[in-house]
């Protein structure tokens, strides 16, 4: 059973940050990309960052220079670290990988439980 476990939310000041990180652990074959959605009560869930098997990144237009994504594929794990934190950015952070189980069998999409953010005076 493939399984995401987020870490490093919690409640920062304005102008802070936070480094989040994603493990991924069970039967990985490999994974094709990485990412993270944020999701907060009464908005739309926004695709915050992605990052492909060859490195290719997009950002959300929001958090474009103050947020970088990154992968290290030996050890399955993805981390955003989010700088000059806003009070807008408050939201649950969940993970995501697309990942392919076995040799010849097709790529699926699982997901963290996520890791909440808060950030206020």
């Amino acid at each position: 059973q493939v399984q995401l476990v987020e870490s490093g939310g919690g409640l920062v000041q304005p102008g802070g940050s936070l480094r989040l990180s994603c493990a991924a652990s069970g039967r990985i074959f490999s994974i094709n990309a990485m990412g993270w959605y944020r999701h907060a009560p009464g908005k739309e869930r926004e695709l915050v960052a992605t990052i492909t098997s060859s490195s290719s990144t997009n950002y959300l237009d929001s958090v474009k220079g103050r947020f970088t994504i990154s992968r290290d594929s030996a050890k399955n794990t993805v981390a955003l670290q989010m700088n000059s934190l806003q009070p807008e950015d408050t939201a649950v952070y969940y993970c995501y990988a697309t990942i392919r189980v076995q040799r010849w069998n097709g790529v699926y999409d699982y997901w963290g439980q996520g890791t909440q953010v808060t950030v206020s005076s």
